[in-house]
């Protein structure tokens, strides 16, 4: 695989993929089939300039649509995978603590896709961020530098990398 298709993956476990191509096909099916009747049903009713019930489905419509485009973007793009092995090397799928240089405060989150996260409030990091590219395959005590996203170059030690369980 290379770079640039590495970095175009969504890590996703199948439970988040499901949840995921659900959400899609309803969507699809339903949500779509209801903003259209409400369209057609407003559009009877005359002039459309100020007909609000028609502005509001046509917004709704857009906001749905580029949902499904997103989530379409997403499956296509995704690498279902197992949980990673318990070996305490940074990759997508495990909880992360790191620790920045200096500091005596720790911070946890999932490294992988926000959806896979589902109704938890853990902090979630895209294996693409700068962070999780330099954490990559790193190693608890191992230190690295990054660049933050307003410039500023940050040091942090992995403390510990466990698999996620949902």
């Amino acid at each position: 695989m290379t770079q640039s298709q590495e970095q175009s993956v969504v890590w996703l476990t199948q439970d988040a993929f499901d949840k995921l191509r659900n959400e899609l096909e309803h969507l699809r099916g339903p949500v779509r089939d209801e903003i259209v009747a409400r369209i057609s049903a407003a559009r009877d009713e005359g002039d459309l300039k100020e007909n609000g019930g028609y502005h509001a489905a046509k917004e709704e419509q857009g906001k749905t649509e580029a949902r499904i485009r997103q989530l379409e973007d997403m499956l296509r793009q995704a690498q279902v995978g197992e949980t990673p092995p318990d070996d305490g090397i940074v990759e997508p799928g495990m909880v992360v603590t790191v620790r920045f240089v200096g500091d005596t405060e720790t911070e946890k989150f999932l490294l992988g896709a926000r959806e896979m996260a589902g109704g938890t409030d853990l902090q979630v990091y895209s294996p693409q961020s700068p962070m999780g590219s330099a954490i990559h395959g790193k190693r608890p005590g191992d230190e690295v530098d990054f660049a933050a996203p307003n410039g500023k170059m940050l040091r942090v030690e992995v403390v510990d990398a466990v698999p996620y369980r949902a």
